[in-house]
This record gives C-alpha cells, structure tokens and sequence, in this order.
C-alpha cells in the first residue's frame, strides 16, 4: 500500500510532523512517499494521502491549500487524513479550527481533520513574524505532542490496511 504524505511548512516544524507521520506508516509496513506539496502527485495511484499545513493567522498555507485543490480534482480520490499544525502554549492556543479548513474539508472530504499544537522558533522569524508574535503574546517553545501524533498515525496504518483487506 502506497501513501502520500504531504504538508505546507513555512518554518519546518509542519515538515517535521509530516515526517513523523510519514516513518510512522512505514514502520506499520506501509510504502510511504513524503513530498512537498509543490512537489506532490496526488494522481499517482496512492492508497491515502495524509495531507497538513502549518496555520498562520489562522490559515493554511498557500502550497497546502493548492495540493488539497489538486487532490480534489483526481479522478479516483484514496481517503485523506488532514491535519493543522499551529497552536502554541500549555493549554494550546487559539483552540479554535483555523479559518479555511472547512473550505479544506469540502474539498477533500478528510476521514478526519486533527489539530496538532505547533512550535516557534520566535529567534528564527522574520521582523514581522516577531512583531504579530508579540502583539498576539504567542509563547515560545515546542509544544507539539510527538505521542499523540504517533497514534493518529498508527491509526492511519490501521484504517488503510484494514479498508485495504476489505477490498
């Protein structure tokens, strides 16, 4: 079974989730392409597509919401998982879904949307980047949950082998 992983990173915490999830399947025994999603063929035969973005302003990213755009128009869609990266503190904040993932939910129609806390960097942004971080008081640091993306990763594994073995 083949799977694409694919998310929009601006600042490569995003990517490092996608990775995450992507080594997660194949450990599971799945054959698993991680891609840009520039770079990604959503038509290329695959039997899921784990598609994500980092959220910025409470937005996807633009290569992210483009690959979902193309994975709709595919002639034979395989199921897609869908996951948001971008949260920050303890508890995360906004807790809110980012403001397109319902236009991202009506076009690939995700077996699930999940919304993992992200990480910043505030010493790696750009002037600009710091200035929204502060007036929004966004807390430096890694809060992403590596456990909790590993079971929604096994669980991925878990959903294709077993809709694949109903086939």
């Amino acid at each position: 079974m083949h799977v694409l992983v694919s998310a929009g990173s601006k600042h490569g915490a995003t990517a490092e989730i996608a990775n995450s999830i992507g080594e997660t399947l194949r450990r599971r025994g799945l054959d698993v392409t991680i891609s840009e999603p520039d770079d990604a063929r959503p038509d290329a035969g695959y039997d899921g597509i784990v598609l994500g973005s980092g959220v910025y302003a409470g937005h996807w990213l633009k290569d992210a919401k483009n690959l979902a755009a193309r994975i709709a128009d595919t002639s034979t869609r395989p199921p897609v998982w869908a996951f948001s990266s971008g949260p920050l503190g303890d508890p995360p904040k906004p807790d809110e879904e980012p403001v397109d993932v319902a236009e991202i939910v009506e076009l690939v129609a995700p077996v699930e949307h999940r919304i993992f806390a992200g990480r910043i960097d505030k010493g790696a942004l750009s002037f600009g980047e710091r200035a929204i971080m502060i007036a929004v008081r966004a807390p430096d640091g890694d809060f992403r949950d590596w456990d909790e993306i590993t079971a929604w990763a096994d669980g991925i594994a878990a959903a294709l082998v077993t809709n694949h073995g109903a086939d």
